[in-house]
């Protein structure tokens, strides 16, 4: 079969279920920035915060190491083993702790008095950490549909699980305080329910990861289990960095602002950060198929002819999403966030490119991966780290009296953060495991799709109905654009 209709055969099964998954969850965030305030929904975001960073802590790039040594490693089965057992001692150390010192833990972050949030969170973030490896065993295994009917079940879960604890119990319980609804809901508890109800579909995913989970031999080869920590702690590492670049910037909103303003600030920022990382949805089901692709072709002769090849795709699919999101921005996705949390949508076009040159990063970094230099994955993420944190720092604070920038300078942070990323892994790569991507196609259909936005913008019909149809007929003509540029210039593989 043709590796590229593979890949895009691959990704379009890991992101279909994803992508629907995850506007039924924007559906959920049209309720949560409905029924909470902003500060409320601020407190959220810096907890799943939080939670993206012990994500990577707990998973310390085994999963990566997995897709690596599955493909050398004669013996596949103490591969799995290795990596499961690994994941399932440090979540176990991870899980003690956690539950000892929560009301500790809880004071440090700033939340004194709430360690039942330490502790929802520590269960579900350890249990995710357990799924991983078998989930990178589907994708090894080119099992994408039963990786995503189970990441669409985890998703649906958490969605009528939050659904029944904010909507449903609060009914109830109003018509009959008394009765049997007592038992499962508290009236007092709010938010609290947002991190129960993940909870809950962790604890169902992991349930349907059982078959995989029970296939572990449970014995750990301490040679391979050296060699597999060695080539992913820099993927720690990096990861750990990465994470500081892309969920900082709210931790940092919520400890440099003024505390009457910090928390809400937070909830608008993130709300809009929701419907930028629409782009995010395409290049993680992108990426769900592209890492074990990559591995998978690694040793073949053209392979770099063909990387060079999956990129101006990649680039043309990524255009397209930014175009859909801006051009029908004010008539369709901004009313998936409450009214109250509106103010902030200038940062999200800002937030889109940024995404865009994440997404060709990742393109970009498999160099590192498929030459065993993960170090650099390291060094690059911590470069994008000092960036987020030097212009979060300069631009984020008071200054006499008034905001510098606020969320408007995290938004702008993010995009020189990813930029950066961008070009310097582009210059690594050039030198060590050399691909010759096409740039004119590169800097082509993003400055198109760039230009395309901003004349919406400029000549912006004031009725709806004509506003959709001129920017439907701006979205047809850059897909057009593609269409011949590509007919002309034939992919062939």
């Amino acid at each position: 079969m043709n590796p590229l209709k593979k890949l895009a055969g691959q990704t379009a099964v890991y992101g279909l279920p994803t992508i629907l998954g995850r506007f039924l969850q924007y559906l959920l965030v049209l309720l949560l920035t409905r029924v909470f305030s902003t500060a409320e929904y601020g407190t959220i975001s810096v907890f799943y915060s939080y939670a993206a960073l012990l994500t990577v802590i707990l998973t310390y790039g085994m999963e990566t190491a997995f897709f690596r040594f599955n493909e050398n490693e004669e013996n596949k089965q103490r591969v799995f083993s290795t990596g499961m057992i690994s994941l399932a001692l440090t979540t176990g150390i991870f899980l003690l702790l956690t539950n000892l010192f929560a009301a500790q833990i809880a004071g440090w972050i700033g939340y004194p008095g709430q360690a039942r949030y330490v502790v929802w969170f520590a269960w579900f973030l350890g249990l995710d950490a357990l799924s991983a490896i078998p989930f990178a065993r589907l994708r090894a295994q080119c099992r994408p549909v039963r990786f995503a009917v189970i990441k669409f079940v985890n998703i649906l879960s958490n969605i009528f699980i939050t659904l029944f604890f904010i909507l449903v119990c609060p009914a109830l319980f109003s018509h009959d305080p008394g009765g049997l609804i007592r038992f499962v809901y508290r009236p007092d508890w709010g938010i609290e329910y947002v991190f129960i109800a993940n909870l809950a579909a962790s604890i169902i995913t992991l349930l349907l990861l059982a078959p995989q989970i029970l296939k572990v031999e449970w014995k750990l080869n301490p040679e391979l289990w050296k060699r597999m920590l060695l080539y992913a702690f820099p993927l720690l590492f990096a990861g750990m960095a990465g994470i500081v670049n892309e969920t900082f910037d709210r931790l940092l909103l919520r400890y440099l602002l003024p505390p009457g303003i910090a928390e809400s600030q937070v909830g608008i920022y993130s709300a809009c950060y929701k419907i930028s990382i629409l782009i995010t949805l395409f290049v993680q089901a992108y990426r769900f198929a592209a890492e074990p692709f990559f591995f998978a072709h690694a040793k073949e002769k053209d392979a770099k002819v063909l990387y060079a090849r999956i990129m101006d795709y990649f680039i043309i699919a990524i255009s397209l999403v930014f175009l859909v999101t801006l051009l029908y921005l004010d008539d369709v996705f901004i009313h998936m966030v409450g009214p109250k949390f509106r103010e902030g949508k200038g940062v999200i076009p800002v937030l889109m490119l940024a995404n865009i040159f994440l997404g060709v990063y990742y393109n970009l970094s498999i160099w590192y991966k498929l030459t065993g230099r993960t170090r650099w994955g390291a060094y690059l993420a911590f470069f994008g780290a000092i960036i987020t944190l030097i212009f979060n720092f300069y631009w984020i604070p008071r200054s006499a009296g008034h905001l510098i920038y606020g969320y408007i300078g995290s938004a702008w942070a993010t995009f020189i953060c990813y930029g950066s990323m961008m070009v310097l892994a582009y210059l690594l790569g050039q030198h060590f495991y050399p691909i010759k991507y096409n740039l004119r196609k590169f800097f082509g259909y993003t400055c198109l799709a760039v230009a395309i936005y901003l004349f919406s913008q400029w000549l912006r019909p004031d009725v709806a109905f004509i506003r959709i149809a001129f920017n439907t007929a701006l979205l047809l003509g850059f897909a057009a654009v593609a269409f011949f540029v590509e007919r002309k210039h034939p992919v062939a593989v």
